[in-house]
């Protein structure tokens, strides 16, 4: 096999956090507070920053076929690969806690404010404890030779991160996520994600206590 082709999965890793900073780009920009409605320029962005979060994940299920089926997985990957995957995703979901996602409805006299995001920053606490702990147990486990490679819940975690980062932010520019089915759509993708993210640290936890249970287990 060619170097050149060797190198394709690293560099697809490396086009992944370059993504991710254009991505933050585009949330940093993106107008918040009233009015509520999409406008265009909002749309513009907020679609555009979907776009560039849907291009990003898909690097990250091309870069790990390419490495596993050229057999060039290396420790560069290795280490690379998860780092990009969650400067992406917990990136999404700081920024989508911000303030720049609230919007302040008037309601009979009374502002009230709604993060048009549904994503809540101690939300984002639940999904950053959730990686932190995984993380730390595979690197833990991991170095004493126990395999700790991801669980069919890591990567449904995983896919529906994927899924919502993007449909939350496409939503809101196309409709009035402010009440509605869009709203409905919205707080549902949300809540699954967090409940699935936090529940997928489980299995983790099982085998961490497994192997300690039982230490000369393989």
């Amino acid at each position: 096999m060619s170097p050149g082709r060797a190198r394709i999965p690293n560099a697809l890793t490396i086009l992944r956090l370059i993504l991710a900073a254009a991505f933050f780009v585009l949330l940093g920009w993106r107008a918040g507070g009233a009015p509520a409605e999409p406008t265009p320029d909002r749309a513009g962005i907020l679609l555009g920053a979907a776009a560039l979060f849907i291009v990003a994940a898909l690097t990250d299920a091309l870069d790990g076929y390419l490495a596993r089926r050229w057999n060039v997985v290396s420790r560069f990957g290795r280490v690379m690969d998860p780092f990009a995957d969650k400067v992406l995703v917990l990136g999404a979901f700081v920024f989508l806690a911000a303030p720049a996602f609230q919007v302040h409805l008037d309601m009979d006299g009374a502002v009230r404010r709604l993060q048009i995001s549904g994503v809540h920053a101690w939300m984002v606490v639940v999904i950053l404890a959730r990686e932190l702990l995984v993380t730390s147990l595979r690197g833990a486990y991991e170095a004493r030779g126990v395999d700790f490679s991801a669980s069919a819940s890591g990567k449904l975690k995983m896919i529906l991160q994927s899924v919502t980062i993007p449909l939350v932010l496409v939503l809101p520019a196309l409709f009035d996520a402010t009440g509605g089915w869009a709203r409905v759509t919205i707080d549902m993708l949300v809540w699954a994600c967090v409940i699935v993210t936090a529940a997928s640290a489980v299995p983790y936890v099982a085998r961490a206590i497994a192997v300690n249970a039982n230490p000369g287990a393989p």
